[in-house]
């Protein structure tokens, strides 16, 4: 099961990388397990993999192409997630759809398994 990635959040990523100050191929995204009630997403930019990462080759010619690294700790609970960007007037940022979530942390970043 991999992730999918909306052409919203491959802009916005691509948006990122294309205006970095160093150099970047993709995305990083770690699971933290200190999360305020759960698990908490962490957001880096990457320039190369590392050993055991999963790696999503993410978007189409028209909104670009992008690169997630999920490291190999991280992969089992972020799996099969669907990763969304919204700019809207009451929230703008990423959205993670992850089905092997329980529940959402009021702080909209933690989830539960």
């Amino acid at each position: 099961m991999m992730v999918a990635v909306s052409d919203n959040a491959v802009s916005a990523i691509r948006r990122v990388i294309d205006t970095a100050e160093e150099p970047a191929t993709g995305l990083r995204i770690m699971v933290n397990l200190e999360g305020c009630k759960g698990l908490e997403y962490l957001l880096g930019l990457e320039s190369e993999e590392m050993e055991g990462d999963t790696i999503c080759d993410c978007g189409s010619d028209s909104c670009g192409r992008v690169r997630i690294f999920i490291d190999s700790e991280s992969w089992p609970m972020f799996a099969g997630t669907r990763i969304d960007f919204v700019d809207g007037p009451d929230s703008k940022g990423f959205v993670f759809d992850n089905p092997n979530a329980r529940s959402l942390c009021a702080c909209g970043k933690t989830v539960c398994l």
